[in-house]
């Protein structure tokens, strides 16, 4: 019985070890970085592709201030100054009600954004990366309600996240974005 001891002792110390080994160490894919030469960026217009009015100013403004905000790269106000370009399409804009009162009067929204962004390196003249349909979403009371916001309101807080995840996604890395889109980085 000590000897069948003896004989188990190495394959439960390998098993251990294979074990070990493989759970301290997770998978964890090479960054993808921005090329050294980009330093300064250029934003470029939003396109509002809905019938909404108005949207494109305003987003435009979020993605300026938050990449000035982040301070990592340079904004210039010119494309031919800039190494790399951030291109914006606002695509669907959608305000949904979601609940109503006894009188039929909407308690609550959700409104729904689906942008296409792409980050293109003037230098080479190539897209770096590109997300089609990146998603918003905010779901909220309206502004008559205790604790509601008003469309406006829920808007800027969208212009504020969609800004804050492009400037991450250019400036951490090509992944770094998630959404309900097919990230891609083109050949």
């Amino acid at each position: 019985m000590y000897r069948k001891f003896l004989l188990a002792v190495p394959a439960i110390l390998f098993t251990g070890v294979i074990f070990f080994t493989g759970c301290s160490s997770p998978y964890t894919p090479a960054p993808q970085i921005l090329p050294a030469h980009i330093k300064r960026v250029a934003i470029r217009p939003v396109i509002n592709n809905t019938s909404q009015y108005g949207l494109e100013e305003k987003m435009t403004l979020a993605i300026t201030d938050e990449f000035v905000r982040d301070g990592r790269l340079a904004v210039v106000n010119s494309e031919s100054e800039a190494d790399g370009i951030v291109v914006t399409e606002i695509n669907r804009y959608i305000l949904q009600p979601l609940t109503y009162d006894s009188n039929m009067v909407t308690e609550q929204y959700k409104l729904w954004v689906l942008l296409n962004v792409y980050f293109i390196d003037r230098v080479n003249n190539v897209t770096l990366w590109s997300e089609a349909n990146l998603e918003g979403v905010q779901i909220f009371y309206d502004a008559t309600r205790p604790g509601g916001r008003s469309e406006e309101e829920v808007r800027e807080t969208l212009w504020s996240n969609f800004a804050r995840d492009i400037t991450k996604r250019t400036v951490e890395g090509f992944g770094s974005v998630s959404g309900a889109s097919d990230k891609k980085i083109p050949k």
